[in-house]
């Protein structure tokens, strides 16, 4: 059973966020230099463009409005999880 004190409870959100960041932040790195490093060895051509200009141009910037929904979803839960009401 956690510790029921508020410096505890405040203590293991932050942790949770830290972690959720982190994770998510290697998710963002991970796509944006994967991108760059293999962009060379894709080229395969897609309506005339190299492969590698359509993943840039378009399944990143989706990747990290994805990142950004789940963060937001994530600390909504986490926020009720330890019972941080933001409309207070």
């Amino acid at each position: 059973m956690p510790d029921p004190t508020p410096d505890a409870n405040l203590r293991a959100r932050w942790r949770a966020c830290l972690a959720l960041t982190a994770g998510l932040m290697a998710i963002g790195g991970g796509v944006t230099f994967g991108v760059a490093w293999f962009a060379r060895t894709l080229d395969a051509r897609l309506l005339g463009w190299p492969f590698s200009f359509w993943v840039a141009a378009q399944g990143a910037p989706v990747l990290y409005l994805a990142l950004v929904s789940i963060y937001a979803r994530a600390m909504r839960r986490l926020d009720e999880r330890h019972g941080i009401d933001e409309d207070a």
